[in-house]
């Protein structure tokens, strides 16, 4: 097994980026001692087998705290520092919200590649992926904007706290994978697919960040960059499933592996481990070139991963315990002493007899009433239900064989039962002009109705202008086919008036026209819900959701008054 050796590494900040650090690298060959700032984890580290290119030492802009950019992005707090460029929290007062930025001086050596990185970062519009949201050259500076994303937490953290249960794990290795296979089929790199760069959302999606960007900022470059992905990929599912690194040094907070042992299966560094999900990252994984498994072959691509984890049986999430509530147990209503005073150990307790019977005149002339009223009712429920048989005993037959043909045929005639649709992911669907906010399309399923995806705020309305901007909206993938028979759809604002359609279409990928997609059903509302019917059910794994008519909204915080609309939740059924 090739040796690989690890820098020691912190928990970064959840800014995107790797925390700030200066270590003293070795003397070179020819003794002249050199210090500089490395960066925290480096690519034989990783595993990646990506190619750091040397770059011009350009000296990073003298920027502070309170610095802003294009008066809108405000600098709040230094996160990284090294290498000739800085990354940094910031707040772009114009939409009030956090975000991240990364900044290096315009004549840097990479300045060009970084350019260039973000901005196919940025038209892929994956909501797995933190998004780029700028990329500027601007006063001898280039910067690049992204999602910062608060609620979100890192794979370091998270397995500083023990290993993925299977579940979780399994997740993990799905998502991720499944995202790297489209951005691969766009062309995209990552090349430093690390657990600084996977994030976990408090709904449970797991977001990457740093596609292309990190890799250009340090000119990190791969001549099999699907093996690199790949590989890196399956170091993350070994380290989420045994808390270790697979390679022989320390990294990202978790202990290497053993010497001179080799690369072992995640299910005999320790106990419990899923089987199945311990041969997959081994299948990942590789040894000079070579696939770590026994018996399967290797996975070298992303799309090759995905077809693998689509082989495995699907791991369910643990079934919650069900535990009584303590007041529930143990009451004393429930063993029969409600209202009776607590016994004491000791006392006999007295008995009490049951009161006596009426025995008084009045008592007597009471009972013989209630007993000639029982007497008479009996009597006349009698002649009722004789009278009834005697009416009804010529035609029983033939209402009986009536009802249950009625019946027959009401049961034949029922509608199918409706089902609940799960949606895998979505994407912007751009078919001019600029994208939406592509890092919200999340908010549309979440299972919250207090966040949301919303649209930009144009002037002119209801009706879109086509030749400006045909329509906005979201792509769904429902994982595969599926008989759509209904949408509900949450909206934000309510007046006249929200026109919304849906679309059967074969990808999410914008470059699909509308005009080759099969309509599904439309509505048309001045309320804050949509209901879409399908009036011929289609099969189809991708819906577009498409606003082409949007109601007047005031100003809010994050945008202008005039013609928006925003979803709230959304659900398919089937």
């Amino acid at each position: 097994m090739a040796e690989r050796s690890t820098a020691a590494v912190d928990v970064a900040d959840n800014s995107g980026d790797e925390p700030l650090t200066a270590e003293a690298d070795q003397a070179t060959a020819d003794g002249v001692a050199q210090n500089r700032e490395r960066d925290t984890d480096n690519d034989e580290a990783q595993g990646s087998g990506g190619t750091e290119r040397p770059g011009k030492k350009a000296s990073p802009p003298e920027l502070h705290s309170g610095h802003k950019l294009a008066r809108r992005y405000r600098l709040e707090e230094c996160v990284t520092r090294l290498d000739g460029f800085s990354s940094w929290r910031a707040v772009d007062e114009k939409l009030r919200r956090a975000v991240g930025v990364h900044l290096l001086p315009a004549d840097h050596s990479r300045a060009r590649s970084v350019l260039a990185a973000a901005r196919s970062s940025a038209l892929l519009g994956d909501p797995r992926f933190v998004q780029v949201l700028d990329a500027v050259e601007e006063n001898d500076l280039v910067y690049v904007v992204h999602e910062w994303l608060p609620d979100a937490t890192e794979l370091t953290t998270l397995l500083a706290a023990g290993p993925l249960e299977p579940h979780g794990a399994y997740q993990l290795v799905s998502q991720v994978a499944s995202a790297m296979a489209v951005a691969h089929r766009e062309g995209l790199a990552h090349l430093r697919l690390n657990p600084n760069a996977v994030l976990r959302t408090s709904t449970g999606q797991w977001r990457i960040r740093g596609l292309a960007v990190n890799a250009a900022l340090r000119g990190i470059t791969s001549e099999t960059p699907q093996r690199t992905d790949t590989e890196a990929i399956g170091a993350l599912l070994y380290a989420a499933l045994t808390q270790r690194w697979p390679y022989e040094n320390d990294a990202y907070g978790l202990s290497g592996l053993p010497k001179d042992i080799g690369l072992i299966p995640p299910d005999q560094v320790r106990a419990g481990v899923h089987r199945g999900l311990s041969e997959l990252a081994m299948r990942a994984l590789a040894n000079d070139g070579a696939t770590a498994s026994r018996h399967e072959s290797p996975c070298t691509t992303p799309e090759e991963l995905v077809k693998a984890i689509g082989e495995m049986p699907r791991i369910r999430p643990p079934e919650p315990a069900f535990t009584a509530p303590p007041e529930y147990q143990g009451t004393s209503y429930q063993q029969g002493t409600y209202g009776r005073p607590a016994p004491h150990p000791g006392v006999t307790q007295p008995v009490h007899a049951p009161p006596p019977p009426l025995q008084s005149r009045t008592g007597k002339a009471l009972k013989w009433a209630v007993s000639a009223l029982l007497i008479a009712a009996l009597g006349l429920g009698s002649w009722q239900l004789a009278d009834a048989l005697m009416d009804r005993d010529g035609k029983s037959t033939k209402d009986s064989q009536t009802q249950t043909q009625d019946g027959n045929d009401k049961k034949d005639n029922q509608p199918k039962p409706v089902k609940p649709l799960k949606i895998y992911g979505a994407q912007e669907y751009v078919a001019k002009g600029d994208a939406q906010h592509p890092g919200d399309v999340g908010k549309t399923y979440d299972g919250d109705n207090t966040t949301y995806w919303r649209t930009a705020s144009y002037k002119d309305g209801p009706d879109m202008n086509p030749a400006f901007k045909p329509g906005v909206g979201i792509v769904y993938d429902l994982g595969s086919a599926q008989e759509v028979s209904s949408a509900s759809i949450g909206l934000l604002f309510s007046g006249d008036h929200t026109t919304v359609s849906l679309y059967a279409t074969d990808s999410t990928s914008s470059a699909v026209p509308i005009s080759s997609m099969k309509k599904l059903g439309s509505d048309t509302t001045s309320g804050n819900t949509a209901r879409v019917k399908v009036t011929k059910p289609v099969k189809s794994r991708y819906v577009l959701v498409w606003f082409t008519a949007l109601p007047p909204a005031p100003g809010d915080a994050y945008s202008d008054p005039g013609f928006k609309q925003a979803v709230t939740d959304l659900k398919f059924t089937g």
